[in-house]
């Protein structure tokens, strides 16, 4: 077995940081739910702060992404940071306080959310920049991904321990701790990038820029079709999954269902090191079709115990899936374009999860639960099976064997020919 370099010391900084930022976002929305139902008693409401923030995500998910491009990735992501760190300070002086202002904690949320999509599309260069040795970025993105995967399940429960046992308001506190600790480490982390790319005339001319870099690389764009297709179908089971369990099996089904994803996520993540097949996204496309799986059982009310074990292994699959697509991504994309290819993938992931929200009960409505949730499986299968079977995808290597030929770069779609 060949040796790979130790990853370096600014990585394990970068580690630490990033997973503590990772364990504050899986702090708010428990924490968030319950503080806006607690001041105004509206579903409504907590509907309308929570589109401030992926409104606002969304829209700024672009410019992001021109922006980590343009200037000091370290100062950004820092920034990020620190801006998040105000803001969940703001918020938790205002739920503590007697008279909490529900519209300027919205505020304040699109301002969260702008950040946010700052700190998403700097998360992929910010590991490109310090873990320079392809060979050991693989292991590198598995660590990162193991880190989100355990602060997705210690937060909700952390969160709502503290919720239940002294107030939102604190969690919002400790959460803009957690933000100024991650701005911190960046204080130790060295970058190592590459000249800045040439700049467009605009910060249109540079979102122009990026989706060609995406045009003209068919394995990206096909793989975020079948990635598309996964968020669509999780999103419909997590919005279809709690009625269903509740009405068939109980709600603990459904609890069982979402910390065994977590600890699917985690193991998953633990595995992707080891993980490397000679046809990365053929076999990665393909296993997603994973998700198919629990969508149908819950259709046909199946056992609980088979419900449960199918919706963790859907999320092992997605853990150990995830480090070696990011670790292709960065070894492939020019680094200074990085953050406008990465920021188009994480805005059509959000949007799938949207049109899944929409689709959801208006399926429901028509044909019912069960219909819903097999057309989501059928949708997720046919996508992941039919991106596999490309020859874009089943032709791409591993990033760490050796530079690609001319016709092998071709044959994969990695050829700025824009041909499908």
């Amino acid at each position: 077995m060949t040796d790979h370099p130790a990853l370096p010391r600014s990585f394990r900084w970068l580690l630490l940081g990033r997973s503590v930022v990772s364990l504050s976002d899986a702090l708010m929305p428990v924490a968030l739910g319950f503080a806006i139902l607690d001041v105004t008693g509206s579903v409504g409401s907590l509907a309308a702060v929570l589109s401030c923030a992926v409104g606002a995500r969304m829209v700024a998910l672009p410019l992001a992404g021109v922006l980590v491009d343009r200037y000091d990735l370290r100062r950004l992501a820092c920034s990020a940071d620190l801006v998040r760190c105000g803001v969940q300070a703001f918020v938790g002086v205002q739920l503590l306080s007697a008279r909490p202002g529900v519209t300027a904690i919205a505020a304040m949320e699109v301002l969260a959310g702008v950040a946010s999509a700052i700190s998403m599309c700097a998360a992929s260069p910010l590991v490109a920049a310090v873990v320079r040795d392809e060979r050991t970025r693989q292991r590198a993105n598995a660590l990162m991904a193991t880190g989100q995967g355990t602060a997705l399940l210690l937060g909700p429960l952390a969160a709502g321990g503290i919720v239940l046992t002294v107030s939102p308001g604190w969690v919002f506190l400790i959460d803009a701790l957690a933000f100024g600790l991650g701005a911190a480490t960046f204080a130790a982390i060295r970058i190592h990038r590459g000249p800045a790319g040439a700049r467009g005339a605009s910060a249109w001319a540079d979102l122009a820029t990026g989706w060609k870099e995406i045009r003209s690389r068919n394995w990206y764009w096909i793989t975020l079709v079948a990635h598309g297709g996964v968020n669509f179908a999780d999103q419909v089971l997590i919005t279809l999954g709690p009625l269903t369990a509740a009405r068939h099996h109980g709600e603990a089904v459904w609890v069982a269902c979402v910390q065994t994803g977590g600890v699917g996520l985690l193991g998953g993540s633990l595995l992707a090191s080891r993980f490397r097949p000679r046809r990365p996204l053929f076999i990665g496309n393909a296993v997603l079709a994973v998700f198919a799986l629990p969508l149908t059982l819950f259709a046909i009310w199946a056992p609980a115990p088979l419900i449960v074990a199918a919706y963790g292994l859907s999320w092992a699959v997605l853990g150990a899936v995830s480090p070696f697509w990011a670790t292709l991504v960065q070894a492939r994309i020019p680094h200074e374009a990085l953050a406008r290819v990465t920021s188009y993938g994480w805005l059509s992931s959000l949007a799938a999860q949207s049109l899944a929200l929409l689709f959801a009960p208006l399926a429901v409505a028509a044909w019912g639960s069960a219909t819903a949730l097999v057309t989501a499986a059928l949708l997720v299968v046919a996508l992941c099976v039919a991106s596999a079977s490309t020859s874009a995808i089943r032709r791409v290597a591993p990033p760490d064997t050796t530079a690609a030929t001319g016709a092998e770069l071709l044959a994969s779609g990695t050829a700025r020919d824009g041909a499908p």
